[in-house]
């Protein structure tokens, strides 16, 4: 570079650190978005310009030379400065930004709500948020009306009106005390057996519900015919599903997030049901005319696992 201000741009610095990261250019490119060919171009812009090279490239694949892991190490630093700068003007910025309200379903309120907030309040120092449980449904309409900025639902589908983006999957599981029938067999149960038994599931509206109620659907249908399930109890709370299951009330389905501390006890077990696909999309939405904003997106950013 002959002059010393003619510094490299930030993706170019952030395709090299992805690069080591992820071992291959097709992976960080990935990562960042943009196509291969795209990164590709932008690495060959950058060693010119640095004139040196970063990555040695053969038939088997883009290796990274001594003078490219050095160049990671300082782009690296490079870029936390530059979170840093970008946090600290956010943070400057929305310092007065008041309240940011906030539904969202039971389980994503009860397990992982709390841990983006904390994020949320490091990164926007002050900033004061209202939050708001139902289920997904009574969430969507909160958004829909106005009376919250943002909304995290479960299950699929877009809510009509609203704009939606998944922040990340969440595994159902099928689950019974230790001293059940189920806990103890060798082979999984099939989906129609699972529908015919009188379960303990969310009520109508839950997200949780509409997934389990498809994937039965899908899992066990016959051709001209739908299976539907079979429910024993509709509770209001993973909480109440979980004491009604220990209880011996019947078979529940939960978020495996819900339940990892049970399962690591062995509190409850985890019954296996052959062809039975459980994953549901936990995903944020917002009124299309109310796009997210200053804190509002920094929570976007926060709950999809990247900086504002």
């Amino acid at each position: 570079m002959s002059n010393p201000w003619e510094l490299p741009d930030l993706v170019s610095l952030r395709l090299v650190v992805e690069v080591l990261d992820g071992g291959s250019i097709g992976e960080a490119a990935r990562r960042l978005g943009i196509t291969q060919a795209s990164a590709s171009e932008r690495l060959a812009t950058l060693e010119r310009r640095l004139g040196v090279t970063l990555f040695a490239r053969s038939r088997r694949g883009t290796a990274p030379t001594d003078d490219g892991r050095a160049v990671a190490d300082w782009a690296s630093e490079v870029l936390d400065a530059a979170d840093r700068l970008v946090s600290g003007v956010v943070a400057l910025r929305e310092r007065s930004i008041g309240t940011v309200r906030v539904a969202a379903s039971l389980t994503v309120a009860d397990f992982l709500v709390p841990g983006w907030l904390s994020v949320l309040r490091r990164r926007v120092p002050g900033v004061a948020v209202q939050l708001e449980v139902a289920n997904s449904s009574a969430v969507a309409a909160a958004v829909a009306a106005g009376s919250v900025d943002l909304g995290f639902v479960e299950g699929g589908g877009r809510p009509p009106g609203l704009v939606s983006r998944t922040v990340r999957d969440d595994r159902l599981v099928v689950v019974v005390p230790p001293d059940h029938r189920w806990a103890r067999r060798r082979a999984p149960l099939s989906a129609s057996e699972l529908a015919a038994t009188p379960m303990v599931v969310r009520e109508h509206g839950s997200g949780t519900r509409e997934v389990l109620e498809q994937a039965v659907a899908v899992a066990s249908s016959h051709p001209g015919s739908t299976q539907r399930i079979t429910v024993g109890a509709a509770l209001g709370s993973t909480q109440s599903i979980k004491a009604a299951v220990l209880a011996g009330q019947g078979p529940g389905v939960v978020s495996e997030l819900a339940v990892g501390d049970e399962l690591a006890r062995h509190q409850l077990v985890e019954v296996p049901v052959d062809g039975l696909v459980m994953v549901r999309r936990i995903r944020v939405v917002w009124r299309q005319d109310r796009p997210p904003s200053g804190a509002i997106a920094t929570l976007v950013a926060v709950a999809e696992g990247r900086r504002a």
